[in-house]
């Protein structure tokens, strides 16, 4: 920029003094004033502007970055669920296979045909008789048909 010392602010302003006239020199200087802070307000707004494009191609740079790595992760999320469907498809289909084989050799379940209500436990039968744990469950309707005293005919 321009290299103004104290020296030569002096000349310029004692020319002024002398070609403008002291009457006239305040208002001028006043002018002059508002003039070069226009200016600089100017210059600053364009150094903005500047800085505000500069940093809006470098946001779109980023942008594209992000976007293209987020597309290459939803490829390759894409590439490793398809390859996993696949692998699943297999593994179920050998599962299923093994299944069928088994189910050939292993003969289908058969209930024992014994009344569920009883209670089966790891206790012998002759420390349940001796204790006196019920063995075998009867409904309400049963019991009180059991112990109702008899008529006599």
């Amino acid at each position: 920029m321009i290299d103004i010392g104290l020296s030569k602010m002096a000349l310029i302003g004692a020319v002024a003094l002398i070609v403008i006239g002291p009457e006239k020199l305040p208002r001028v200087a006043r002018t002059v004033g508002t003039l070069l802070g226009k200016a600089q307000r100017y210059v600053s707004d364009v150094k903005a502007e500047v800085n505000r494009s500069m940093e809006l191609d470098e946001l779109k740079k980023m942008k594209d970055t992000v976007e293209n790595a987020a597309r290459d992760v939803h490829n390759s999320i894409q590439t490793s669920a398809s390859e996993f469907e696949k692998d699943w498809a297999e593994a179920t289909d050998t599962a299923s296979a093994a299944l069928q084989e088994q189910a050939a050799v292993v003969p289908a379940y058969k209930h024992p045909g014994k009344n569920w209500r009883l209670k089966r436990g790891a206790v012998p039968q002759w420390y349940k008789a001796k204790s006196g744990v019920r063995t075998k469950a009867q409904s309400g309707a049963a019991r009180v048909a059991r112990y109702r005293p008899q008529k006599f005919h």
